[in-house]
């Protein structure tokens, strides 16, 4: 089965640039949801007011959301634990505690909006944004939904945690079919087709290196010669993919950061562009994602 999905709105929280959830959200109770809950939610809010009618003329059952995420409840998690080990448990927030589960940052939008067709919650490291794209959409081919949100969201891990580059913000694409769009005379901004890879990260870099570029064999013949934007880190699977890429496409290399954020907001970029873009990513435990944006609705 297959279904032509196109995107018809994106949005980008960057709190750098000032978020506050009252004028974002609502002035009441919004402010008890961790903060990543709080950028994820206005990111969503944001692409639903850019997309128009769509949402409305879609009954409940066939609304679907799928979130990628790496640090969303990471310092959240790390106060909790803090709380329970000075205080007990029974000093957790009742507001914050059920975040425990990462799942509750898309349940939690989820219920927002009456999305009950599904709602996934994929984790993957520096993946899980493009991963939640190409979920929802292989969910929506086969029927479970008809109107998809897909995006991510971060905030930076607790301040003792290893490691550096946390993210903050949140990125949502709204993807529907392309009849239904053309149907009630809205506007595509175009597509977004996922594929993702494994590339084992042991081994000596050369083997490393030979492996990389048999992974590119395939994705480069179905994206094409296209500019590539490779979020990637420093790590041998990072250095790998880079090496492979630059070899074979007009690359552009992307400092990653501790999380999913942004491939996910490179994609919502390139949907602005003047032409296809390749945005591929990679986490150093070997997980690789492509995502070929096409922007314009034909």
């Amino acid at each position: 089965m297959s279904v032509d999905l196109v995107v018809t709105a994106a949005a980008v929280v960057d709190p750098e640039g000032g978020f506050d959830h009252r004028t974002e959200l609502g002035p009441r109770g919004y402010k008890y949801l961790p903060t990543a809950s709080q950028y994820l939610l206005a990111a969503v809010k944001r692409a639903l007011a850019a997309a128009g009618e769509g949402l409305a003329s879609v009954p409940e059952d066939a609304r679907a959301a799928a979130v990628g995420t790496n640090c969303a409840a990471s310092a959240l998690h790390a106060r909790m634990d803090r709380t329970i080990i000075d205080a007990g448990a029974g000093d957790l927030s009742p507001a914050t505690a059920p975040y425990f589960s990462i799942n509750l940052f898309g349940s939690r939008l989820a219920t927002e909006h009456a999305l009950k067709g599904f709602n996934l919650t994929l984790t993957s490291p520096r993946v899980a944004g493009l991963e939640a794209v190409q979920a929802g959409s292989r969910s929506v081919a086969l029927g479970r939904a008809s109107w998809l949100v897909a995006g991510a969201a971060e905030e930076p891990p607790d301040p003792g945690e290893p490691g550096d580059g946390g993210e903050a913000g949140a990125v949502a694409l709204v993807l529907e079919p392309a009849g239904a769009v053309a149907a009630r005379g809205g506007h595509a901004l175009g597509r977004c087709a996922v594929r993702t890879a494994f590339l084992p990260p042991a081994g000596p870099p050369d083997e490393l290196a030979r492996r990389a570029e048999r992974l590119l064999e395939p994705v480069l013949g179905w994206s094409g010669r296209v500019p590539v934007r490779a979020v990637v880190d420093s790590s041998p699977v990072g250095t790998a993919l880079a090496g492979a890429l630059s070899a074979r496409a007009e690359m552009t290399e992307v400092p990653a950061g501790a999380g999913c954020l942004r491939p996910a907001a490179e994609v919502a970029a390139a949907l602005t562009w003047d032409g296809p873009t390749l945005v591929a990513t990679a986490a150093a435990e070997g997980n690789v994602a492509f995502a070929l944006v096409t922007p314009g609705g034909n």
